[in-house]
């Protein structure tokens, strides 16, 4: 079972906002210390400045610690993409996050399909998946479709329907639609809350369990386990109005959350080896 965490994890912690932000080491010791074996460095550009040495270093710290990394980006551009599936070589990571982003400049639908078909090669040499996220600026059709058109197993999807809501899109309906694509897990809980004055709502993250996201029935629909897929921890944490209140709170949902994926892949194992 790959069961991982990620930088959104620790968006806060990593950030600026706090005084002594965590480094990618600490991550991955925290990662370990929570008994996980995954861990994606995702929407971290800093990275980008490391040298080959210094990745080559990240690399075998994380091996020693018993974690698998795994890298993420954005966008869909030919060399983009190859600077990363560079990285991830070095960092011997299988899984490379992206996202297709939309609007001027940006490549059509048509120009991404060329772009990816053109570095199916070096997924297949460097055995990495290529996992486009959903999120609300893409509607889901239109990257199942890319999906469909560039037909290739090592391209697939990072679902992560929490962040279609904002699109008006259904959960359900997300996972539905992208459950036989999807090659890599994002696992966050969301809800809405009534704004003060009762106008309105704050669409935002919440506590494990606690928000409107039927783990259970997108475990079914997607059977990560089964297929041998990372699911990610992440989080839309609020700010908590001082540094030391919000770490507390994203570190006890981050622990709250593997727990509940581990408690359920457990469930699943002893309902395989009773079967």
């Amino acid at each position: 079972m790959r069961i991982g965490i990620g930088t959104y994890a620790l968006f806060w912690e990593c950030s600026d906002r706090v005084p002594n932000p965590i480094t990618l080491p600490g991550m991955i010791d925290r990662t370990a210390e929570l008994g996980c074996n995954v861990f994606q460095i995702c929407d971290y550009p800093v990275i980008e400045t490391y040298t080959a040495e210094h990745l080559e270093e990240l690399r075998d710290y994380s091996a020693a610690h018993g974690v698998e990394l795994e890298l993420g980006t954005r966008g869909a551009h030919r060399d983009h993409l190859n600077t990363y599936l560079d990285m991830a070589a070095q960092l011997d990571a299988r899984v490379l996050r992206s996202m297709i982003q939309v609007g001027s400049g940006m490549p059509t639908a048509d120009e991404v399909v060329e772009h990816v078909r053109s570095i199916l090669p070096r997924l297949e040499e460097l055995k990495v998946d290529l996992a486009f996220e959903t999120y609300e600026q893409l509607p889901t059709e239109q990257l199942v479709d890319i999906i469909r058109r560039i037909d290739h197993p090592r391209v697939g999807i990072a679902l992560d329907p929490a962040n279609c809501v904002a699109a008006l899109e259904h959960p359900k309906d997300v996972i539905e639609r992208c459950a036989p694509y999807t090659l890599n897990l994002h696992v966050k809980d969301f809800a809405f809350s009534r704004q003060a004055g009762w106008v309105g709502f704050t669409y935002a993250g919440a506590k494990m369990g606690e928000g409107l996201l039927d783990y259970a029935a997108e475990l079914a629909a997607v059977r990560p386990i089964e297929r041998q897929m990372s699911q990610i921890v992440e989080h839309w944490l609020v700010w908590q109005g001082d540094p030391d209140t919000t770490i507390a709170r994203e570190r006890e949902w981050t622990a709250h959350a593997v727990d509940v994926i581990k408690k359920h892949a457990k469930n699943y194992e002893e309902s395989n080896c009773s079967s």
